[in-house]
């Protein structure tokens, strides 16, 4: 293994599992202490994290030091799932790809609205991704290039909907894991991409409008196309 390897993180074994699918040929489970992976024959190693940037941000730390410990540190690091995508600009069954990961919720709740973190003195809200893997991303999967928030309470409503689009105009889709792995990531150096094929509109709950079936055969399809992508960018693009 080398710093050719890239992590992926999901949440659940469900979205870990769709992206395997990408990858044809055995996988190998490797334990570590306090995450167990996926590893594949194409140099990609799966980790469902759990629900939520806490976890998240805890499994891919634990992943991310046991291949520094072990000399063989990740080149890239990237959160992959479903997610909700705000509407019409993310539809159901489309592809997002992060230009920027950004936690919406993060801050403090204030007489004159929301205040995120930063504007309290203190942290950061947002991680970039590299410019050149997010073109060539969008250039073989098709994928809509934007925001993609991070929460940890799912939207629920159109006025919490609104109130994000107005706070994040770029925003194409949202999710619970991203900031949580791109803080780890950036932590240790590495580069970090997200990656959410849309299930829902973000808004008002309507299980009858999901199609989480759809989202994940999305994913599949789109870490086939994108996977020797992410292998190149880390060759040549990364040092």
């Amino acid at each position: 293994m080398s710093s050719s390897r890239v992590l992926v993180v999901t949440a659940v074994p469900a979205e870990r599992d769709a992206v395997a699918g990408a990858f044809p040929g055995d996988a190998e489970h490797v334990h570590l202490p306090g995450v167990s992976l996926v590893r594949t024959g194409g140099g990609f190693d799966l980790l469902a994290a759990g629900v939520g940037p806490a976890a998240a941000a805890a499994s891919t730390a634990a992943a991310l030091t046991a291949a520094a410990l072990d000399g063989t540190p990740y080149g890239l690091v990237v959160c992959a799932g479903i997610g909700g995508g705000f509407q019409p600009e993310a539809p159901l069954g489309s592809l997002v790809v992060s230009r920027m990961i950004t936690v919406a919720d993060l801050g403090a709740e204030t007489a004159d609205g929301f205040l995120p973190v930063t504007e309290l003195g203190f942290g950061h809200v947002t991680h970039p991704s590299p410019r050149s893997l997010v073109r060539e991303a969008v250039r073989v999967t098709g994928a809509r290039p934007g925001t993609v928030l991070t929460v940890s309470t799912v939207t629920g409503t159109a006025d919490r909907a609104a109130a994000l689009r107005a706070r994040h105009p770029d925003a194409l889709a949202e999710g619970m894991e991203g900031f949580g792995v791109a803080e780890a990531a950036v932590a240790q150096g590495r580069p970090v991409l997200e990656v959410r094929a849309v299930s829902n509109p973000v808004g008002p709950r309507d299980r009858a409008a999901w199609r989480i079936g759809d989202a994940l055969s999305a994913l599949t399809e789109g870490f086939g196309k994108l996977a020797p992508v992410l292998k190149s960018w880390i060759q040549h693009d990364h040092p």
